[in-house]
């Protein structure tokens, strides 16, 4: 799989000059040459510097919205245009401040987990841009890059999708450590919710027994 997140790390390759921009993207995207990628992981911008630079957000505010912001749309359809099979994965590095605000007095919790329901919505926003302004179906919604995880969350997230017309989006947790699995193990519940592990940086040394005991990929 390809990764374009981690705060504008493909930032660049929109302006480079052609031919060179489209070789490198038939290098990374067409199948039976180069890379032959076969999933494409993006960005969920947040408004946040997350590593090499600040991805933006298609809502800056909960009354914003702006779904043609951002290079990882363009990305997305010059991989689907190459390979139209690839898979496409959104990953939020950060989240616009707000989405942690109470819903009814703005003021902020500091988490965006405390609303679920309105996290949710923002990924759904985003879940129908790319399907109704760029014609793109994403097939995976991880929970946030290398931080904490939330059973409340992982749940509002699959109604959510249940309810808008998107419930074959598979969820990963949680882009992160192991310990995931463990806590997916004494949370039956969570573990209903999640379709896939996510581990960052895997071993061929460490001990992944309770993550194989889930029976998930």
């Amino acid at each position: 799989g390809g990764l374009s997140g981690g705060g504008a790390t493909s930032r660049l390759l929109v302006d480079y000059k052609e031919p060179m921009r489209t070789q490198i993207l038939d290098y990374l995207f067409k199948p039976n040459f180069g890379a032959n990628l076969q999933i494409l992981k993006v960005e969920i911008g947040g408004d946040s510097q997350s590593t090499d630079g600040t991805e933006t957000s298609h809502m800056h505010s909960k009354d914003d919205l702006d779904v043609t912001r951002g290079y990882e749309w363009w990305l997305m359809k010059e991989a689907k245009a190459r390979n139209p099979d690839i898979k496409l994965y959104g990953l939020p590095w950060a989240f616009p401040g707000w989405v942690g605000n109470d819903p009814t007095t703005g003021v902020p919790s500091g988490s965006p987990f405390t609303y679920p329901n309105q996290t949710s919505n923002y990924i759904l926003q985003w879940i129908k841009g790319a399907k109704n302004t760029h014609g793109l179906d994403i097939d995976y919604i991880g929970i946030w890059n290398e931080r904490s995880s939330s059973a409340s969350y992982a749940q509002s997230l699959r109604d959510t999708f249940a309810q808008n017309g998107f419930g074959d989006i598979k969820i990963v947790a949680k882009d992160g450590g192991a310990d995931i699995c463990t806590t997916l193990q004494q949370d039956p519940a969570y573990a209903k919710t999640v379709d896939i592990i996510g581990l960052h940086y895997p071993s061929d040394y460490s001990d992944y027994s309770v993550c194989h005991s889930l029976n998930k990929p």
